[in-house]
């Protein structure tokens, strides 16, 4: 049987100041930290192949952690195919505050839609497009050699692999958010058919 994790980074520093972080390169909280080492010791017990990150120092530091909760030394690949999506011209400004001057329709419809862009940044159609090739190209074929992989990612390119991963439509998707530092493991048949998902 094959198994996937999933897991958001720890919360960063923009996440606590509720600022719009994208792809900009922030890094954990002291909390952020917590919550990677107890997902370290979720995972402990489970025998992870191989891990799959971001280039982003906030997806790195979780999976570093984690990896020195479990105890074990795997390999580990970067790419920035799993970054966060760019929100722009929003990188960097508070989310209150940017309701507060564009109306909060128009920020939830920047978030949460599946195709409109916010200024200068891509939809998650845009994330969809480049995180979901890449899971076909690189990581399925680690799975159907029935490899446990783990992904340390974004709130976003995680939401477009989900999408993809539990065939859900731009509604369904609209309404998910992915919490920091919760492993979301999914197991699959041998013919890559979806079995079970599971928050640990």
């Amino acid at each position: 049987m094959a198994r996937l994790i999933l897991l958001r980074h720890g919360q960063s520093e923009w996440n606590l100041e509720n600022r719009f972080t994208g792809e900009m390169d922030i890094g954990l909280t002291f909390q952020g930290e917590q919550e990677a080492k107890k997902a370290g010791k979720l995972l402990k017990e489970f025998p992870i192949d191989i891990a799959y990150t971001s280039v982003l120092k906030r997806a790195i530091c979780t999976l570093e952690i984690i990896l020195k909760e479990i105890g074990r030394q795997i390999p580990v690949v970067k790419s920035p195919a799993l970054n966060e999506r760019n929100y722009g011209k929003l990188q960097g400004l508070n989310k209150a505050e940017t309701a507060k001057k564009y109306g909060p329709q128009k920020v939830l419809l920047w978030r949460r839609s599946f195709s409109i862009r916010p200024p200068g940044g891509e939809s998650l159609r845009d994330t969809f497009e480049r995180v979901v090739p890449y899971y076909q190209k690189e990581i399925m074929p680690q799975l159907k050699v029935n490899k446990m992989v783990l992904i340390v990612a974004h709130g976003n390119s995680l939401r477009a692999l989900i999408m993809y991963l539990q065939k859900l439509d731009e509604q369904e998707i609209s309404k998910l958010d992915v919490v920091t530092g919760v492993p979301l493991v999914y197991d699959f048949s041998p013919q890559m058919e979806l079995i079970k998902i599971e928050y640990l």
